[in-house]
């Protein structure tokens, strides 16, 4: 008599989560390890340079997997992924973290996800529900009002640059998605980087730094950004999206604020207050509340 083998148990739900936490985490040090190096070099240099890093080795790995060229239709929507992804959000947080610290562009920059569910309701031409602007409001308030305090009740410019680097940069993300249904998960961000670097060159040599004036930490710090953040993340995060679901997976991402902060503390030394930390659950909270009514 034939005895019936127990189901499998399928694990790509489980590994899903594992390479989107890996990719997250991976993502969590990229503001601390901007803050390192735009003390050394000039803030340019280090949103370009980190892009152009990722650009070169984006453009080595799609020659050896001989990757088809996007159609003219991709490269125009390829530049909509390069102005918020390769440009907006590397170059103008390094430019606000020359004058706020990590810990103070984490809590801004939370919003991220609520500007990525806007852009992609706007992209795919959706109403978001009440309930979603309510949260958006909620969130953008918390925010600013925390932004306020810290500058004793006047906002800073580098508050400026970071609310507009999530806003180019849920753009991004938002028709990044898009694409990958017709170029591949990691193909969008490697085109998109291949596709800046004849703009990131000059901006990279002009604003280069004297190597004999920057230290070995901010060499890390920038190579850091160049090839994990601005690159083999984004690999950890797809895949991880490919496995678990992107409807699962996604939600990780709303640990990346309490990654950062950790990274901050670990490598910067900067105290997280009970205020910062309670303001991050909040702002979360209205993350994941306004992104299932997106």
């Amino acid at each position: 008599m034939k005895t019936s083998s127990p189901p499998s148990l399928d694990t790509r739900p489980l590994l899903g989560m594992a390479w989107g936490l890996l990719g997250v985490m991976t993502f969590s040090a990229g503001l601390p390890a901007t803050r390192i190096a735009v003390q050394e070099m000039p803030a340019l240099f280090v949103g370009a340079g980190r892009a152009g890093l990722g650009g070169v080795l984006a453009l080595l790995l799609l020659a050896a997997t001989r990757q088809s060229l996007p159609s003219g239709h991709q490269w125009a929507r390829l530049a909509v992924v390069a102005a918020g992804v390769v440009f907006g959000f590397p170059i103008l947080s390094s430019l606000a973290l020359e004058t706020v610290s990590a810990t103070h562009s984490v809590l801004v920059t939370a919003l991220l996800p609520l500007c990525t569910a806007l852009a992609g309701a706007w992209l795919h031409r959706h109403r978001p529900k009440p309930v979603f602007w309510l949260c958006a409001l909620a969130g953008t308030a918390l925010v600013l009002l925390y932004a306020g305090q810290q500058a004793q009740g006047h906002w800073q410019l580098a508050d400026l640059w970071l609310l507009l680097a999530c806003v180019l940069c849920g753009l991004g993300y938002a028709e990044g998605a898009r694409l990958t249904r017709e170029l591949g998960s990691w193909q969008v961000i490697c085109w998109a980087l291949v596709l800046s670097l004849p703009l990131l060159a000059p901006l990279i040599w002009l604003s280069r730094p004297e190597p004999a004036l920057t230290s070995p930490a901010g060499w890390l710090s920038f190579l850091y950004l160049g090839s994990c953040s601005m690159f083999l993340g984004f690999f950890f995060w797809y895949k991880g999206l490919a496995l678990g679901g992107v409807t699962q997976v996604s939600q990780v991402q709303l640990l990346q604020p309490f990654g950062a902060l950790w990274f901050a503390a670990l490598l910067l030394g900067e105290p997280v207050s009970a205020q910062a930390i309670w303001i991050c659950l909040a702002v979360v909270a209205c993350v994941a509340l306004g992104r299932r009514y997106a």
